[in-house]
């Protein structure tokens, strides 16, 4: 299997400059599923970015998703998107280490 992470991870933060950026590929939980079968990939993605204050969760998964419109859908099938702007949250996501 292709590992696409670096290619998303370069799209993210070309676009978004995040302060912290985790990509993880869940293809193989779904394996043998229809979307899966054409080789396309299931990825989370947990995004840090001043690019998203301000924004609702569904603007920023807007503008996550426009980032990756090159690999969407041929090479990602299935995301899910954790996106934060720093300092909105009385304690940090629960992503960033502490």
């Amino acid at each position: 299997m292709i590992d696409r992470r670096p290619q998303i991870e370069e799209l993210l933060s070309s676009a978004l400059e995040p302060l912290h950026l985790e990509v993880l590929d869940d293809s193989e939980r779904h394996a043998g599923h229809s979307g899966a079968a054409g080789g396309a990939g299931h990825y989370h993605v947990r995004i840090l970015s001043e690019k998203f204050r301000g924004l609702p969760v569904l603007a920023r998964h807007r503008l996550v998703y426009e980032a990756l419109r090159p690999l969407i859908p041929a090479e990602i099938h299935a995301l899910g998107i954790e996106a934060d702007a720093p300092g909105e949250r009385a304690s940090p996501p629960k992503f960033i280490d502490t």
